[in-house]
């Protein structure tokens, strides 16, 4: 079957596809995919038994053997499932056209604020157009095509997130979602066991801006960011749309732990009140009003989308309960983003402060330094009612710093463990800090706080 085949197949389904035989409604058309831990050959006939219309298969798989069973006529063949997938979503994005055009595609990448930006640039663009854009962090080779393949006759914009651990993943991504825009958050040290170095994840980053210049269209850079800015114009083919805190004349306001919430004075006088905690959600929010201005979505439209936005999934969130205020900021973490934190931390104006950080994971060779890095910053905090450190990242940072490193410093071998800690030793009036990369599951200590 080829592509055009399968797509008429994707239609006749009405565009609803499946990956997760447990998830099925019905009508879908289910894509069979391979995993490292799984073989999805093997739940095709119950997705077929489930309501799913046609499943499509490996062409090797044992599934292909279940003879004259009467689900057979309903598997669809194919080399590979993840590639049949990933076709199918290139041929439905580039059959889509607004207006007699081909529709706008956004693609959004970047070391940290990648699904904030994400979410502030979906706002935005809602205000003024129908938007389709990824769901949650579903950013990766599946995810790319699963968000694509939700564009329907509605559709007039769609704002696609891109992760990336490896060399040529972005690559891989541009080339199935044919953006028309492109922005990169910001590059820092994240996922350095997958890239090697931090050239290697400007560069492997820098794909988005390699795709863009060849296909002539423009890229929203950051005038402010001098990496960003560096490697914009290491490409000098390449469009680019220009936007800052300091480039459009923006400042900062204040916070406090009252008020921890990020504050923006625009040129024009207005201020966007947010409901993100950090001055480093800064760049986030001028980046989504830079594609607002971009699509002709007035100021005050933009600005007021930006203040109703309210975080999710401990994304640089805001929590008070009976005891504390807590910055829950541990959905994930590496050194770039750990470090941006700890700044907001010491501009906060509280009497008292503490920390609870999970390990940043994936940093290869380079993770105890980078460990060691964090617990050095905090002494520059001052005086904090209580330091938690969690993994065992952290334990060979401790081992490592011998008697340099500080005092009173709780340590814990996971976040359960802390949490127990915490429940019979709660600070009392303190802003606190939760931080670390996913795997850490640092939200795990909020309930006790």
């Amino acid at each position: 079957m080829n592509i055009a085949e399968l797509y008429e197949v994707y239609r006749k389904c009405g565009g609803k596809v499946a990956t997760d035989s447990r998830r099925i409604e019905g009508g879908e058309l289910f894509f069979a995919l391979r995993g490292e831990n799984f073989d999805g050959n093997e739940y095709a006939l119950k997705a077929l038994e489930a309501g799913a219309a046609y499943a499509v298969v490996s062409k090797d798989s044992a599934v292909l053997n279940a003879g004259t069973c009467s689900a057979f006529s309903r598997l669809i063949p194919v080399e590979d499932t993840l590639a049949a997938l990933q076709a199918l979503a290139r041929w439905h994005r580039s059959m889509t056209f607004v207006d007699g055009r081909p529709l706008p595609v956004i693609a959004l990448t970047g070391t940290n604020g990648k699904t904030t930006t994400k979410e502030l640039v979906k706002a935005v663009l809602e205000t003024g157009y129908r938007v389709t854009a990824t769901e949650g962090n579903l950013n990766n080779s599946i995810g790319v095509p699963l968000t694509l393949l939700k564009i329907d006759g509605n559709t007039q914009v769609a704002v696609v997130e891109m992760g990336a651990s490896h060399p040529g993943d972005i690559r891989e991504l541009v080339s199935v979602a044919l953006p028309t825009y492109g922005l990169i958050t910001n590059v820092g040290k994240a996922h350095l066991l997958g890239f090697g170095s931090f050239d290697g994840v400007k560069a492997a980053k820098g794909e988005l801006y390699d795709y863009l210049q060849r296909t002539a269209d423009p890229a929203f850079v950051n005038a402010d960011n001098a990496v960003l800015r560096d490697m914009a114009s290491s490409r000098p083919d390449l469009k680019t749309i220009s936007y800052g805190l300091e480039y459009d004349g923006a400042e900062v306001l204040p916070s406090s732990a009252v008020f921890p919430y990020l504050r923006i004075r625009l040129r024009s006088g207005a201020v966007v009140e947010t409901g993100l905690v950090g001055a480093y959600n800064a760049d986030n929010v001028m980046a989504a009003l830079a594609v607002g201005r971009e699509f002709g979505i007035p100021e005050e439209k933009a600005v007021a989308a930006v203040s109703a936005y309210v975080p999710e999934n401990s994304r640089s969130q805001m929590l008070k309960t009976a005891s504390n205020v807590l910055i829950a900021d541990a959905y994930n973490a590496n050194p770039t983003s750990m470090a941006a934190a700890l700044d907001n931390l010491e501009s906060i104006e509280a009497g008292r402060k503490a920390v609870m950080l999970g390990n940043m994971l994936e940093l290869g060779e380079d993770s105890v330094r980078e460990h060691v890095s964090v617990i050095e910053r905090l002494s520059h905090i001052g005086s904090l009612e209580l330091t938690v450190l969690v993994g065992p990242e952290f334990r060979k940072a401790l081992d490592g710093m011998g008697d340099s490193a500080p005092e009173g410093v709780k340590w814990f071998a996971d976040s359960a463990e802390a949490a127990a800690y915490l429940k019979g030793n709660r600070p009392e009036g303190c802003c606190i800090l939760i931080k670390g990369s996913r795997g850490s599951r640092m939200e795990n200590v909020i309930p006790v706080l």
